[in-house]
């Protein structure tokens, strides 16, 4: 009798309780995990009656409020027929029973997702038109009316830096491996150098970044915004920052940026055109103190990816990856103390 490894899933179980719970679906039914993605496991599940994606907690032990899929699941529904384009959403198991976590099934997209934002595959002029659909996606979740799609309460309004800053620091001392000076840094200088909480209040994605877009084959249209575990309420240029990270990220394999290279040649926007057209989009100010902004969003990234790096070292992180990104903690908060320091 085979042993199922902690991250495959019991088909034939699923299919069974799938067939119960989605109306349409058929049996038999053949998963398969996606590669990539140090968070929440996504499958690809091809049944009789079409392709599905599953996406599930990791198993064995978690830090408290990580991995909401149910959050996921909750922004799927919200959005869903919207001016923001999700999958859709079909079901959420939260019985731990039948695959051993809690998980949600959406709809299957036929798109394409870009690991590389350099997108090498793209002409100068299609590189130019992705980007400005890409910022044109951001404006568009941004300006989602929160209240009228049911998400009034889906963070809590005010002081959102603030409160970032004291709920990463606490997940990283959480799963802290080692020491590292400049996360150290990080924690204790940010908390001063956080803006006056200037009111401003959206649905945030979390992890607005380019492989979290799924575009058409064969045009620079967005068909989905996926991966929304860590969406909340909070500040919009939270996500702009996030996304300007990779201006500043070296070409590295397991988080590819786009340091070093000639953008302008590539036909790729700088840090201040796409300042300007988000600007224009939403018709939010750009702050004086950018800088923190990004150094923020660096602390951020290197908290969860020490998340994560605690994880494969206890086994149950969700890539091959996984303990590379841990690896990548140094450097991510390293560029976040360069920033803090303009």
């Amino acid at each position: 009798m085979s042993t199922l490894h902690p991250l495959d899933l019991p088909d034939a179980a699923l299919a069974d309780y799938l067939t119960r719970h989605i109306e349409g679906f058929r049996a038999p039914l053949c998963s398969k995990k996606f590669k990539g993605g140090q968070s929440n496991p996504t499958y690809l599940l091809e049944a009789a009656s079409g392709p599905y994606v599953l996406r599930r907690k990791p198993p064995g032990k978690l830090l408290s409020s990580a991995h909401a899929v149910d959050r996921e699941y909750r922004v799927l529904q919200a959005l869903h027929g919207g001016t923001v384009p999700v999958a859709a959403p079909l079901h959420l198991c939260t019985d731990e029973h039948v695959i051993g976590s809690m998980f949600y099934v959406m709809q299957f997209i036929d798109g394409k997702i870009y690991w590389d934002p350099s997108l090498p595959e793209h002409s100068i002029e299609g590189r130019r038109t992705m980007y400005d659909a890409i910022l044109q996606t951001l404006a568009s979740i941004h300006a989602i009316d929160v209240a009228a799609v049911g998400l009034a309460d889906f963070g809590k309004p005010g002081n959102y830096f603030a409160r970032q800053i004291s709920r990463w620091s606490e997940q990283y001392r959480a799963s802290e491996t080692r020491i590292i000076p400049a996360m150290d840094a990080l924690i204790a200088q940010l908390p001063a150098r956080c803006p006056a909480d200037d009111g401003s209040l959206c649905l945030v994605h979390g992890d607005f970044r380019i492989d979290n877009l799924m575009f058409a084959a064969d045009s620079p249209a967005v068909l989905a915004v996926v991966d929304w575990e860590l969406s909340t309420l909070g500040h919009p240029l939270a996500d702009l920052g996030y996304f300007c990270m990779a201006l500043r990220l070296p070409r590295n394999p397991s988080l590819p940026g786009l340091a070093g290279l000639d953008r302008a040649s590539l036909g790729i926007p700088d840090e201040t055109e796409i300042l300007a057209r988000y600007a224009e989009l939403t018709g939010r100010q750009i702050p004086a103190d950018w800088p923190f902004v990004i150094a923020f969003s660096f602390f951020r990234l290197a908290a969860i990816a020490q998340g994560v790096a605690k994880r494969a070292q206890q086994g149950n992180a969700s890539s091959t990856q996984a303990e590379q990104a841990g690896r990548m903690v140094e450097l991510l908060s390293t560029l976040g103390l360069q920033e803090l320091q303009k």
